[in-house]
């Protein structure tokens, strides 16, 4: 066996993704830290995996799973997930409370969710129930254009 998977130290790397016990897709890790802020009477709730991920399928009513096959669904959450719901209200953004509503009606906001992240005003990893940045969750059709200089809005410098 070669040691594709072992680390410098000799440990073993876990995988960053696990299959979801109820619709059988994979899904990327996220803390019980995240989950904590999201589970309705947080204080009750112990974690029983060692490790945790997010579906964000719309047809599964699974959010969080564990490596030990426990689920977390979405009426056992304070918070509503805007990745299961794809409505105009879902939210894009929850660390400023942007909604797709209102990414439509004024596409610049992604260019304010940007700054606030290089700023270090976000709070991603607790706020965003996938524990990940919130940009990711922007539609592809609201990315920003390039500028005369040949940079994004997003200060991303393109190829000419």
């Amino acid at each position: 066996m070669t040691g594709c998977c072992s680390l410098p130290d000799g440990g073993t790397a876990l995988p960053k993704k696990h299959r979801c016990p109820a619709n059988g897709l994979e899904y990327a890790e996220v803390s019980a830290r995240t989950i904590a802020h999201h589970i309705k009477a947080s204080w009750s709730w112990t974690p029983t995996a060692s490790r945790y991920f997010f579906c964000d399928d719309p047809a599964c009513n699974v959010v969080y799973f564990g490596d030990d096959d426990s689920t977390i669904v979405a009426s056992q959450l304070r918070t509503r997930i805007g990745a299961k719901e794809g409505s105009h209200d879902s939210l894009l953004c929850y660390c400023f409370g942007i909604r797709n509503a209102d990414l439509q009606r004024d596409p610049a906001i992604k260019d304010f969710v940007i700054e606030q992240t290089r700023a270090g005003r976000c709070s991603c990893e607790t706020s965003n129930p996938s524990g990940r940045c919130c940009l990711r969750d922007f539609p592809r059709a609201a990315d920003s254009t390039i500028t005369a200089r040949g940079t994004t809005s997003a200060g991303i410098t393109k190829e000419k």
